[in-house]
Protein backbone atom coordinates (compact mmCIF):
# COMPACT_ATOMS: atom_id res chain seq x y z
CA UNK A 1 0.00 0.00 0.00
CA UNK A 2 1.36 3.62 -0.64
CA UNK A 3 -0.15 6.71 0.43
CA UNK A 4 0.30 9.36 -2.36
CA UNK A 5 3.26 11.26 -1.24
CA UNK A 6 5.73 11.55 -3.31
CA UNK A 7 8.81 10.63 -2.05
CA UNK A 8 11.23 11.95 -4.77
CA UNK A 9 11.50 12.85 -8.46
CA UNK A 10 13.79 9.41 -10.11
CA UNK A 11 14.38 9.21 -13.34
CA UNK A 12 14.70 6.96 -16.32
CA UNK A 13 18.02 5.78 -16.91
CA UNK A 14 17.28 2.68 -19.42
CA UNK A 15 14.13 0.87 -21.01
CA UNK A 16 14.71 -2.40 -22.52
CA UNK A 17 11.78 -3.91 -24.63
CA UNK A 18 11.90 -7.96 -25.48
CA UNK A 19 8.69 -7.41 -27.50
CA UNK A 20 6.39 -8.69 -25.04
CA UNK A 21 7.08 -6.64 -21.74
CA UNK A 22 9.57 -3.93 -20.61
CA UNK A 23 12.45 -3.61 -17.99
CA UNK A 24 12.94 -0.04 -17.12
CA UNK A 25 16.04 1.12 -15.04
CA UNK A 26 15.22 3.76 -12.45
CA UNK A 27 18.05 6.47 -10.91
CA UNK A 28 16.87 7.80 -7.58
CA UNK A 29 18.34 8.60 -4.15
CA UNK A 30 15.95 6.18 -2.43
CA UNK A 31 16.39 3.47 -4.67
CA UNK A 32 19.89 2.83 -3.18
CA UNK A 33 17.92 1.42 -0.26
CA UNK A 34 15.27 -0.77 -1.87
CA UNK A 35 15.41 -4.53 -2.36
CA UNK A 36 14.83 -7.23 -4.83
CA UNK A 37 11.23 -7.66 -4.49
CA UNK A 38 10.05 -4.46 -2.67
CA UNK A 39 6.97 -2.64 -4.24
CA UNK A 40 7.71 0.57 -5.81
CA UNK A 41 5.28 3.22 -7.07
CA UNK A 42 5.99 4.92 -10.38
CA UNK A 43 3.87 7.73 -11.50
CA UNK A 44 1.44 5.97 -9.41
CA UNK A 45 1.99 2.12 -10.92
CA UNK A 46 2.61 -0.59 -7.95
CA UNK A 47 5.41 -2.24 -10.11
CA UNK A 48 8.27 -5.06 -7.80
CA UNK A 49 11.82 -4.38 -8.07
CA UNK A 50 13.44 -7.71 -10.19
CA UNK A 51 17.09 -6.34 -10.17
CA UNK A 52 19.43 -3.72 -9.00
CA UNK A 53 21.77 -1.63 -11.77
CA UNK A 54 24.51 1.07 -10.70
CA UNK A 55 22.81 2.27 -7.38
CA UNK A 56 18.92 1.89 -9.25
CA UNK A 57 16.37 -0.66 -9.44
CA UNK A 58 15.30 -2.66 -12.64
CA UNK A 59 11.54 -3.11 -12.72
CA UNK A 60 9.27 -4.87 -14.93
CA UNK A 61 6.45 -3.54 -16.59
CA UNK A 62 3.86 -6.17 -18.00
CA UNK A 63 1.28 -5.48 -21.61
CA UNK A 64 -1.71 -5.34 -19.12
CA UNK A 65 0.32 -2.20 -17.59
CA UNK A 66 1.53 -1.01 -20.65
CA UNK A 67 -2.35 -0.88 -21.95
CA UNK A 68 -3.65 0.87 -18.67
CA UNK A 69 -1.32 3.29 -17.84
CA UNK A 70 1.43 5.83 -19.39
CA UNK A 71 4.50 3.84 -18.23
CA UNK A 72 5.13 2.77 -22.19
CA UNK A 73 5.46 6.41 -23.12
CA UNK A 74 8.59 6.54 -21.17
CA UNK A 75 12.09 7.22 -23.02
CA UNK A 76 15.39 7.52 -20.91
CA UNK A 77 15.89 10.91 -19.18
CA UNK A 78 11.93 11.12 -18.19
CA UNK A 79 11.26 12.20 -14.80
CA UNK A 80 9.24 9.72 -12.72
CA UNK A 81 7.06 10.28 -9.18
CA UNK A 82 8.65 7.50 -6.68
CA UNK A 83 7.42 6.42 -3.93
CA UNK A 84 7.73 3.32 -1.92
CA UNK A 85 5.15 0.97 0.09
CA UNK A 86 4.24 2.33 3.05
CA UNK A 87 5.60 0.93 6.42
CA UNK A 88 3.46 -0.42 9.15
CA UNK A 89 4.57 1.90 11.56
CA UNK A 90 5.16 5.60 8.92
CA UNK A 91 2.58 7.75 9.63
CA UNK A 92 -0.45 7.76 7.18
CA UNK A 93 -0.35 11.24 5.17
CA UNK A 94 -2.30 11.07 1.68
CA UNK A 95 -4.95 8.58 1.22
CA UNK A 96 -5.27 5.26 0.41
CA UNK A 97 -3.48 3.94 -2.48
CA UNK A 98 -2.80 0.58 -3.88
CA UNK A 99 -0.54 1.81 -6.97
CA UNK A 100 -3.53 -0.21 -9.07
CA UNK A 101 -4.35 2.17 -12.07
CA UNK A 102 -7.69 2.79 -13.13
CA UNK A 103 -6.63 3.97 -16.35
CA UNK A 104 -5.33 7.29 -17.94
CA UNK A 105 -6.71 10.87 -18.42
CA UNK A 106 -5.47 13.65 -20.46
CA UNK A 107 -4.44 17.15 -18.99
CA UNK A 108 -6.66 19.65 -20.45
CA UNK A 109 -5.45 22.92 -19.21
CA UNK A 110 -2.99 23.94 -16.56
CA UNK A 111 -3.94 27.87 -15.28
CA UNK A 112 -1.96 29.55 -12.49
CA UNK A 113 -3.38 32.74 -10.86
CA UNK A 114 -2.75 34.27 -7.96
CA UNK A 115 -4.50 31.60 -5.79
CA UNK A 116 -2.66 29.19 -7.40
CA UNK A 117 -2.37 26.47 -10.10
CA UNK A 118 -5.04 24.43 -11.20
CA UNK A 119 -5.02 21.51 -13.43
CA UNK A 120 -7.83 20.09 -15.47
CA UNK A 121 -7.74 16.46 -16.56
CA UNK A 122 -10.04 14.54 -18.81
CA UNK A 123 -10.90 11.05 -18.79
CA UNK A 124 -13.27 8.48 -19.97
CA UNK A 125 -16.36 8.24 -17.51
CA UNK A 126 -16.03 4.37 -16.55
CA UNK A 127 -13.26 6.36 -14.46
CA UNK A 128 -15.02 9.74 -13.90
CA UNK A 129 -17.76 7.90 -12.12
CA UNK A 130 -16.16 7.47 -9.10
CA UNK A 131 -14.22 10.99 -8.94
CA UNK A 132 -16.32 13.37 -6.74
CA UNK A 133 -15.75 17.27 -5.48
CA UNK A 134 -13.49 17.53 -2.07
CA UNK A 135 -12.45 13.42 -2.41
CA UNK A 136 -9.14 12.22 -3.28
CA UNK A 137 -7.56 11.04 -6.50
CA UNK A 138 -4.34 10.16 -7.51
CA UNK A 139 -2.81 11.75 -10.41
CA UNK A 140 0.43 10.72 -11.34
CA UNK A 141 1.16 8.76 -7.99
CA UNK A 142 -0.23 12.41 -6.75
CA UNK A 143 -2.19 12.22 -3.25
CA UNK A 144 -4.89 15.04 -4.42
CA UNK A 145 -8.39 16.33 -3.38
CA UNK A 146 -10.83 17.24 -6.33
CA UNK A 147 -11.44 20.70 -6.31
CA UNK A 148 -14.33 20.24 -8.72
CA UNK A 149 -16.19 17.92 -11.61
CA UNK A 150 -17.92 17.95 -14.78
CA UNK A 151 -19.30 15.98 -17.15
CA UNK A 152 -16.06 14.99 -19.41
CA UNK A 153 -13.37 16.05 -16.65
CA UNK A 154 -11.83 17.09 -12.98
CA UNK A 155 -10.01 19.52 -11.75
CA UNK A 156 -7.29 19.60 -8.83
CA UNK A 157 -5.33 22.74 -7.20
CA UNK A 158 -1.71 22.03 -7.01
CA UNK A 159 0.11 24.21 -4.78
CA UNK A 160 3.56 24.83 -4.82
CA UNK A 161 5.62 22.30 -3.34
CA UNK A 162 3.95 19.75 -5.13
CA UNK A 163 4.83 21.46 -8.42
CA UNK A 164 8.35 21.47 -7.39
CA UNK A 165 8.90 17.86 -5.74
CA UNK A 166 6.65 15.72 -8.75
CA UNK A 167 6.15 15.58 -12.32
CA UNK A 168 3.27 17.27 -12.51
CA UNK A 169 5.16 20.55 -12.14
CA UNK A 170 6.11 19.75 -15.55
CA UNK A 171 2.84 18.39 -17.26
CA UNK A 172 1.04 20.51 -19.89
CA UNK A 173 -2.31 20.22 -21.94
CA UNK A 174 -2.12 16.88 -24.17
CA UNK A 175 0.11 15.11 -21.26
CA UNK A 176 -1.44 11.82 -20.46
CA UNK A 177 -1.16 10.84 -16.79
CA UNK A 178 -2.36 7.71 -14.34
CA UNK A 179 -5.24 8.30 -12.48
CA UNK A 180 -6.34 5.85 -9.56
CA UNK A 181 -9.74 6.83 -8.11
CA UNK A 182 -11.09 6.04 -4.20
CA UNK A 183 -10.99 2.25 -3.67
CA UNK A 184 -13.56 2.74 -1.35
CA UNK A 185 -16.05 4.07 -4.01
CA UNK A 186 -15.80 1.03 -6.10
CA UNK A 187 -16.00 -1.51 -2.72
CA UNK A 188 -18.75 0.42 -2.04
CA UNK A 189 -20.79 0.04 -5.31
CA UNK A 190 -19.86 -3.56 -5.73
CA UNK A 191 -21.33 -4.49 -2.51
CA UNK A 192 -24.84 -2.37 -3.66
CA UNK A 193 -24.60 -3.75 -6.67
CA UNK A 194 -24.96 -7.35 -4.76
CA UNK A 195 -27.92 -6.54 -2.83
CA UNK A 196 -29.90 -5.62 -5.88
Amino acid sequence: MFTGIIEEMGSVADISDNGHDKRLVLHGEGLREISVGASLAVNGVCLTVVGEHNGGATLEVIPETLSRTNLGTLRPGDRVNLERAMSGSGRFDGHIVQGHVDGTGRVVAVEANERGTSMSIASDPDILRYVVEKGSVTVDGVSLTVASVDAGAFTVALIPHTLQTTTLGWRKPGDTVNLETDVIAKYVERLLEERE
